[in-house]
């Protein structure tokens, strides 16, 4: 989809078309008067084509720049796809002074049907893009085969960098559950998290990834 006018070029592709494809990943450009020669680059991109329901879908969003300069990010905001709830977990890898590239947990807030960060100010460059993660739980109403698209992205800074883009999609296929997922959903339900050889109260580890995988197989 390419915009044109008042010498601006917005550029997004891999965006899930009328023709039915599911593209997990769409990119977009920004190159116009208020990018004073450069290229401002946007990706979002989900961590698969086929996702189990009742799982986990991360979706990536990265704004970078082809120049040398340093545009901020001050705000970055995702908008999942319809009938998801609240993120489970979200990050920011960007650049710091003392450090380089490095990576921090952040708590998303509502903003408009999506959820945002914000930060005084996320120094970009050429080399240095700034990349937002969050996680969402699949609804379990979601029927196998059924294609999941998300909506675009925001991104608010210096003069530039700011853009709107609700076509910077990310589209996968939920599918039903494989036996190891059904079971780490039990582990969870029955206490024991994704850490690595915990136990809970109700068993070891061994009895109840036993028992999970008995019940799913026999259900």
């Amino acid at each position: 989809m390419v915009f044109a006018g008042m010498g601006m070029t917005a550029l997004e592709t891999g965006v899930a078309a009328a023709d039915g494809t599911c593209a997990i990943s769409s990119h977009a450009e920004k190159n116009d008067i208020s990018t004073v020669g450069i290229t401002m680059t946007y990706d979002k991109s989900v961590n698969g084509d086929s996702i189990g329901v009742g799982t986990t879908a991360t979706y990536k969003i990265v704004v970078g720049t082809t120049g040398i300069g340093n545009p901020y990010v001050n705000t970055i905001t995702d908008y999942p796809p319809a009938g998801f709830g609240a993120p489970l977990e979200a990050s920011v890898t960007a650049y710091h002074l003392a450090g380089g590239q490095r990576t921090e947990a952040v708590t998303p807030e509502p903003n408009g049907g999506g959820w945002k960060v914000t930060n005084p100010g996320w120094f970009v460059n050429s080399g240095n893009p700034v990349t937002y993660t969050i996680t969402y739980r699949v609804p379990t109403n979601l029927s196998g085969g059924q294609q999941v698209t998300s909506g675009g992205i925001g991104v608010a800074g210096t003069v530039g960098v700011s853009n709107s883009l609700p076509n910077l999609t990310a589209c996968f296929t939920a599918r039903p559950n494989t036996v190891g997922e059904s079971a780490l959903g039990s582990l969870n339900n029955n206490g024991l998290g994704s850490s690595d050889g915990q136990t809970s109260s109700t068993g070891s580890f061994s009895d109840i990834i036993s028992d999970a995988i008995r019940k799913y197989i026999g259900s």
